[in-house]
């Protein structure tokens, strides 16, 4: 046996033997330190008795120091016992207010303690579920804003006589309000994030008038969201026929976001370009949505992509990435695709990789 494996099984066999003393360690079980305090009140009184055999000392006088030997031993060991008790209960109530962030400490190796460490991992989880309902509810709301802005936007042109209820500014009120629909019943979806259960919808598109009609959309929400209307939005898809695989809602949720980012990064009369072209892989898809901005410094392209995460160089004004970056990252990631923020002589440039799908289905 070479000495690694003789020094680990010395090893199991002291872990076993620690194991097996643990009911009657004072230190590491709460029963044993119960029998502990027994025993020694026990002794006090009996080294007193014979005390007071072998000696002048009055019995009751001998009684009476046992007794207050007893209690001082025995406050010591409740306060000692009950303290990680009293942390508890003092944790609990604070998040019975809704604070999740109170821990008590581990600094036992008994039952309470691990009572305690059962105790922070239950509040950790609790905190995270708290955390998770709030970014939900800030997701949805987040989403939810498009199409209402844009539906608003049809509905105003309308009311102003900027457009007539044609076919056509029709057809658009109709997608936006069948959108806003689609929204509402990916709560349920959104709610299983957590659990990577929520599900992929996806078919073959041709690419260039799904985009075509996403920018159309970003154009008449533009002023909604924020007051930029000066930038101007430009679609490049090579070859003109590329067909990909994808699930087109969750694609515009990428489409949109990337595009009211640069949008929002962009300069006095800019131009965000949104590019298309084949993937590496049948029905794969390459996505570029560029901007002539500041750009976004190296060591903060990981960071933007986080939920409410912000670039340095955005800190102080109102270019935030906020929400939109990291839900594009998220639906990027359900379909199993790549998105980062790539190299760029000028502004910002997003490229998103989506895997495609070699099914044969038939186009939709």
């Amino acid at each position: 046996m070479s000495a690694a494996g003789a020094g680990r099984r010395r090893c199991s066999l002291w872990g076993r033997f620690w194991e097996g003393v643990r009911p009657v360690d004072p230190f590491r079980s709460v029963k044993a330190a119960l029998g502990a305090l027994v025993i020694v009140t026990v002794a006090i009184t009996t080294l007193l008795t014979i005390v007071a055999v072998h000696s002048a000392i009055e019995l009751r006088v001998i009684a009476l120091l046992a007794v207050i030997a007893s209690l001082l031993v025995t406050q010591f060991v409740a306060h000692g016992l009950a303290a990680p008790l009293d942390e508890m209960t003092d944790a609990a109530r604070w998040m019975a207010r809704g604070d999740y962030s109170r821990r008590v400490r581990v600094d036992r190796r008994d039952e309470l303690g691990e009572l305690a460490g059962t105790f922070n991992r239950m509040a950790a989880d609790l905190e995270a579920v708290d955390r998770h309902r709030k970014e939900l509810v800030a997701n949805v709301s987040h989403e939810l804003r498009t199409p209402i802005a844009a539906l608003r936007a049809v509905l105003e042109n309308m009311v102003d006589g900027v457009s007539e209820a044609d076919p056509a500014t029709m057809d658009i009120a109709l997608r936006q309000t069948e959108r806003l629909g689609r929204l509402v019943e990916h709560l349920l979806d959104l709610s299983r994030l957590d659990n990577g259960v929520v599900p992929l919808r996806s078919r073959r598109f041709e690419v260039w008038p799904y985009l075509a009609g996403v920018l159309k959309e970003a154009n008449m929400t533009k002023g909604q969201g924020h007051s930029r209307t000066d930038v101007h939005l430009h679609l490049e898809v090579a070859p003109p026929d590329t067909v990909a695989y994808a699930d087109t809602e969750r694609l515009h949720q990428v489409v949109a976001n990337l595009i009211d980012n640069a949008v929002k990064h962009s300069p006095p009369h800019g131009r965000v370009t949104v590019r298309a072209r084949p993937g590496r892989t049948p029905l794969s898809l390459e996505l570029e949505v560029l901007d002539e901005g500041p750009g976004i410094p190296e060591a903060d392209r990981a960071r933007v992509f986080e939920r409410f995460g912000r670039s340095a160089s955005a800190e102080g004004g109102d270019g935030g990435t906020g929400l939109g970056l990291a839900i594009a990252r998220w639906a990027v990631d359900l379909h199993g695709g790549r998105i980062g923020v790539a190299e760029s002589p000028r502004g910002c440039r997003i490229l998103v990789t989506l895997p495609g799908d070699t099914s044969g289905l038939e186009l939709t």
